[in-house]
């Protein structure tokens, strides 16, 4: 009975195994060609015209000369706080990608004695504010890069360096010198150079050029090479000019044009501790070059209203990317005017201008508007 059952069970099976396989022949399967197996992920192809576009935005402020009665404000139990000369304008400092100051007088540091006007050597922690307050890049070549001689440039150099800051103008050997300061945002390259007229009087030590960049059109001329070769955007910063004469002389626009000729994309103008309206530069190969002639002073203890006014120079740089090329343009400069207040010397702040003396702010924006009459004030 058992074997009975045992022949019955496989023919059932065999059966059914038999019907599956008529079944499946008779349904065509689905046609596999051998590039459907093998063919790789393709990129969308390019567009005809299609492009791109990064932006960065660049802040300066002028001249940081900080003399006794400004290093005296800012003394504390153990050392110096300068941070809250910032705090109001700090904002504005930050909000740009990158920004530049013009530290006029070295950072050399209380260790080798601080001093004012007219040989200045500064304490440290005037670049802990800098830092606090959004500053990326500082210049620093200048009249009184040579005050306080080797030791004071040794001193600031390394100082700048511990805060990771970028610098320009001056070096500690030759071959730091001609490495081109560079900084990358946004997938735009911008490079910092930085010159001066002079070191009131006072020579650069034989052999050693490359403590301070001097104004050298052969230099500039090759240093703007090499910084066009190594950055979509060339920045350069001019300690030149008449001080507290508020427009440009021959000099100063002569040598611009012949900077904006030869690679500069932005021109920052120093040295005059007052401000001097901006200007447009066309150049023979079609660029555009923005120039400030003086940015003015952005903190000092100097007293005389036009002096104590500065400004938050912002321009933006874009980038159009299309299928086999870049393009740079320079665009939207805009302005945010400073001042320094004090109380008798003993007490500095850096506010905007429009909260100290409302007119006098639309005076200097009528200034600095001379030569460009569609300029942006950001307040």
């Amino acid at each position: 009975m058992k074997r009975t059952r045992c022949f019955i069970c496989i023919f059932v099976l065999l059966s059914v195994l038999l019907l599956a396989g008529c079944i499946a022949t008779g349904i065509p399967a689905a046609p596999v060609s051998a590039d459907t197996l093998f063919e790789s992920r393709k990129t969308t192809p390019a567009i005809p015209g299609f492009s791109r576009t990064r932006t960065a935005s660049l802040s300066a402020v002028g001249d940081i000369l900080i003399h006794s009665k400004v290093y005296d404000s800012a003394k504390t139990n153990d050392g110096y706080d300068f941070v809250p000369l910032f705090e109001k304008v700090k904002p504005y400092l930050e909000k740009s990608d990158i920004t530049i100051a013009n530290s006029e007088s070295i950072i050399g540091g209380a260790g080798i004695g601080l001093s004012s006007y007219p040989s200045f050597n500064s304490p440290f922690e005037v670049g802990d504010a800098l830092k606090d307050s959004g500053v990326d890049v500082v210049s620093m070549a200048n009249n009184h890069t040579l005050d306080r001689g080797i030791p004071a440039i040794e001193n600031a150099i390394n100082y700048w360096d511990e805060l990771g800051m970028e610098r320009t103008g001056s070096y500690l050997s030759a071959e730091e010198r001609d490495q081109i300061t560079l900084m990358t945002v946004n997938d735009i390259s911008f490079s910092f150079l930085s010159y001066t007229y002079g070191t009131n009087g006072i020579p650069t030590p034989s052999g050693k050029d490359y403590l301070v960049n001097r104004i050298d059109k052969e230099l500039i001329k090759s240093d703007l090479q090499q910084a066009d070769e190594q950055s979509e955007v060339v920045v350069l910063s001019l300690h030149f000019g008449d001080e507290y004469q508020p427009l440009p002389n021959e000099y100063q626009t002569g040598l611009a044009e012949f900077a904006a000729e030869n690679g500069a994309d932005i021109i920052l103008g120093h040295h005059p501790h007052v401000l001097q309206p901006p200007a447009w530069i066309e150049t023979s190969d079609g660029r555009k070059v923005f120039v400030i002639y003086s940015l003015g002073n952005f903190l000092s203890g100097q007293n005389e209203i036009p002096r104590q006014i500065g400004t938050i120079f912002t321009i933006e740089a874009e980038k159009k990317i299309g299928p086999d090329s870049s393009e740079i343009t320079i665009k939207n400069p805009s302005f945010t005017n400073t001042f320094v207040k004090n109380r008798d010397y003993s007490w500095f702040e850096i506010d905007l201008l429009k909260n100290v003396n409302p007119d006098l702010n639309e005076e200097v924006k009528s200034h600095l508007s001379t030569w460009i009459n569609d300029l942006q004030f950001i307040e």
